[in-house]
Parts: C-alpha cells; sequence; structure tokens
C-alpha cells in the first residue's frame, strides 16, 4: 500500500464512521431491475444555534449484480456535497466487492429546517414513521457535510445485507449452480 492512499483510508473510515442509519429499510433489494430505498437525512446546524435540516430522499439502485473486479465500475449521480469528494468514493469502491452494471442515483428532496435537535428530530421520524408502519424509510444522520457519504453507506450496506437472498434467488431461477 503506497503511504498517499494510506491516509484516503483514513480520511474514508473517519467518515464512515461519523455517519450514522439510525433505522433502515426492513426489505431487501430486488435481485432483477429497480429498487427504491426511501430515506431521511438529519444534518445538524451548520453553525451555532442555527436549525437542523431535515431532508426526504431516495436512492435508486439499478441492476444490482454481485460479480468480479474486471467488470466496470458502478455508477453514481447526485451523492457528494462537495465534488472534491468523488475520489473518496471512488477509492472506497474499488477496494469493496464490486458490483457491475449497478447505477445509483441519489434524489434528494428540498430541506426543511427545524428548531430540534438532531436526537429530537430522529426521534420524531422515527416515532412517525413506527405509527404509519412504515417499515421501507430509513433514517440517517450525517455531519454537514457528509450527507452524501451516509445516504451512500446505507445503499452499500443494503446491498451486502440482500445478497445472500439475491444469490438464493439466482440459484432458484437457475442462474447458479
Amino acid at each position: 500500500m503506497m503511504f498517499d492512499e494510506f491516509w484516503k483510508i483514513q480520511r474514508l473510515q473517519a467518515a464512515w464512521e461519523q455517519v450514522r442509519i439510525v433505522r433502515a429499510a426492513a426489505r431487501g433489494l430486488f435481485t432483477f431491475g429497480s429498487t427504491e430505498l426511501a430515506y431521511y437525512l438529519v444534518t445538524p446546524a451548520q453553525e451555532e444555534g442555527g436549525l437542523v435540516s431535515v431532508a426526504a430522499g431516495e436512492v435508486h439502485l439499478q441492476r444490482p449484480l454481485i460479480l468480479t473486479p474486471q467488470d466496470a465500475p458502478p455508477e453514481l449521480q447526485d451523492f457528494l456535497d462537495d465534488e472534491s469528494d468523488a475520489e473518496m468514493f471512488r477509492f472506497l469502491l474499488a477496494r469493496q466487492a464490486q458490483f457491475t452494471n449497478l447505477k445509483l442515483c441519489n434524489r434528494r428532496g428540498p430541506v426543511r429546517l427545524v428548531t430540534d435537535t438532531v436526537e429530537e428530530s430522529v426521534a420524531r421520524l422515527v416515532e412517525r414513521l413506527d405509527q404509519e408502519d412504515e417499515t421501507d424509510v430509513a433514517v440517517l444522520t450525517a455531519p454537514v457535510g457528509l450527507g452524501g457519504m451516509a445516504v451512500l453507506r446505507y445503499a452499500v450496506e443494503r446491498i451486502l445485507h440482500s445478497a445472500p437472498d439475491n444469490i438464493q434467488e439466482l440459484r432458484e431461477r437457475g442462474f447458479l449452480p
């Protein structure tokens, strides 16, 4: 490993650990076709005494197939708050299980500002989703500037969580031995 990569790994790990998936969706990803992952992203105020932001959004995942490392890398759209972080995302994906023909598109809705703290906002969202018996919407938190990392972490974790069921379905349909 080159010395420069060490610092990239450190920076990536620090960012990865700062984001939280407070509540994940209950269902897995479709083996074939597309899946929509709805979420709420809660981020703290940018300045002391400011308002907490809450944004609804969804990640559109198209054809999550787990294949070999020589395949083309996945395509990411609208995950970055700052395009200078693109290198960090490429670095992450190049060192994990490779996904081919995978397109991830993040569609974040308008931001709503609230006077609650991050913890209060999260608690209200979770309570509301539980009351509505809504099991397919996640709640994520991230520091300012790492919202895209939280959404990407959520999508990657859902892909990895769904992989065993997706592989089993491929076997049942005769695509795998």
